[in-house]
Order: C-alpha cells, then sequence, then structure tokens
C-alpha cells in the first residue's frame, strides 16, 4: 500500500499487524517486507541500526513489499523526540514515526511538529528518499505522514488521555517492558504487576477508542498479538528479528541434541 494508504487505514482504526527489526541486515529485512505485514518497524532507538542501515532497510523493505502477497510500509522507532531523527528519518522514506518517551500533550505537540512541513510544523525540506515515496509537495507529505506516541512512562500513563487527544496524533503504540517497570516490575513480565498492566493496558485501548486514533501494542508472538487485536487494539506487532533468530536456533537445538 502507499503511504497514504496505510495513514488513512491507521487513521480509520482498521487492524493491522507489523513486525520489528533490530538488525542492520537489509537481506533480512527484505524478506520480511516480502511476507505480508501491513507495516515492519527499523528500531533506531534500540536497534542495532546506524542512519545508513536505517536507509538500507528502508530501501531493502520497499523491494521486498514490491514482491510479496500485500504491500508493506516502513516505519521508524526514532531515537528520541527531536527534530532531527525524526526528519532524518522521513527524509528516508519511512512512512511514519513512532516516537518513545512520550509523557504529556507537550512532547506529542512536539513531535508532530517535528514531522509536519510549515505552516503546520517545522520540518526542514529536503525529502531525498520520501519525494520518491511519499511525494514532494508538503502538504501531500504532512497528510501520508503517520505520528504515534509511546506509553511507557509513569507519566504517559497518567496523562494517556490529553496525549490522545492532541491534535496530530494519529496513534499512541504500547511499549509493553517499560510500561511494566512503570509500574513497578523488577523486570518486564514480572508476574506481581500482571493485574495492573491488564488495567492500564484496557484503560489505553478505551481512551485511544474514545479519542478516535489508533492504539497499537508491542507482542512476543502471533497469539499474543491476536489477543491484543480482540482487546480493542487496532494494530500490533509481532516480536522482532533478533528475538526469532534465538529462539529458532534454540529449539532447532534441542531438538537435534534430543
Amino acid at each position: 500500500m502507499s503511504a497514504n494508504d496505510f495513514a488513512l487505514k491507521v487513521r480509520a482504526r482498521e487492524q493491522l499487524v507489523g513486525y520489528w527489526i533490530t538488525l542492520d541486515s537489509p537481506a533480512a529485512a527484505e524478506r520480511i517486507g516480502r511476507l505480508g505485514y501491513d507495516y515492519v518497524v527499523l528500531d533506531a532507538q534500540h536497534g542495532l541500526i546506524g542512519y545508513q542501515g536505517l536507509v538500507n532497510g528502508l530501501l531493502a523493505i520497499d523491494a521486498g513489499s514490491s514482491i510479496g502477497p500485500r504491500p508493506s510500509v516502513g516505519l521508524v522507532r526514532v531515537e528520541a523526540n527531536d527534530p532531527t531523527p525524526i526528519g532524518r528519518a522521513l527524509d528516508a522514506g519511512a512512512s511514519g514515526v513512532i516516537v518513545p518517551l512520550v509523557d504529556g500533550a507537550e512532547d506529542v505537540a512536539r513531535a508532530v511538529r517535528a514531522a509536519k512541513y510549515p505552516p503546520v510544523g517545522v520540518r526542514s525540506f529536503g525529502p531525498m528518499r520520501a519525494a520518491l515515496r511519499i511525494g514532494p509537495v508538503p502538504a501531500e507529505s504532512n497528510d501520508a505522514t503517520v505520528v504515534l506516541a509511546m506509553i511507557e512512562t509513569p507519566l504517559g500513563l497518567q496523562n494517556v488521555a490529553e496525549i490522545c487527544a492532541t491534535p496530530g496524533l494519529d496513534g499512541v503504540y504500547v511499549g509493553p517492558s517499560d510500561l511494566s517497570l512503570a509500574l513497578g516490575a523488577r523486570f518486564p513480565g514480572d508476574p506481581d504487576v500482571d493485574g495492573p498492566f491488564e488495567e492500564a493496558l484496557e484503560l489505553i485501548a478505551r481512551t485511544a477508542r474514545e479519542a478516535g486514533i489508533a492504539a497499537g501494542i508491542h507482542t512476543f508472538d502471533g497469539e499474543s498479538a491476536k489477543q491484543r487485536l480482540a482487546q480493542g487494539y487496532t494494530f500490533a506487532t509481532v516480536s522482532s528479528d533478533l528475538s526469532h533468530l534465538e529462539a529458532i536456533a534454540a529449539a532447532h537445538l534441542e531438538t537435534a541434541r534430543s
């Protein structure tokens, strides 16, 4: 799908399924891009990807998508809520950005301004690859660019209503590991916070629905993604390349030695 088609689907709260990439491996990204995920995220915050890797990854996703059963778009989880990494990710051809560590409406407004050209925002004009993928007209690019804010901090959870109500935001995205730590977990997935964690997830999904924006979440397998979509989340990301690589290698090793 085109970037504009993807943006329309996100804003219509259609159900979408994506994948997460942390490794700087264009050949692997191309393989993932041809599988039929609606979107593929390159992680520039915690992933092992530099800027050239980001560009190569987006190229690879587009190449794989062109021969897959259904088209995928490339998104970037940027390293920080700052105009430079946001603008560079979009210039490289990302259809949207996932912005980490959002605490309130002011953070959201700053992210939206960084992702949009004037007069809506402050994005500097230099669309490089984006001119081919999305188009060189600023107003059209603004319409086609998706901005997603991560809910993963104590303040982000506390201020989720004002975050969801901020103009220009297309959706929120739950980072489950950090959110669980924000709720007092000793480690991500700590069963001692299962109750508060599930309550927080329901609050986020409900608040996004009431605000009319998308609600997404990172999950650790396809079954979990299915569960969260049934719960009211409108898009879900399935695990990551590094996690799957390790899990499959371990499973084969266990089988071979059994």
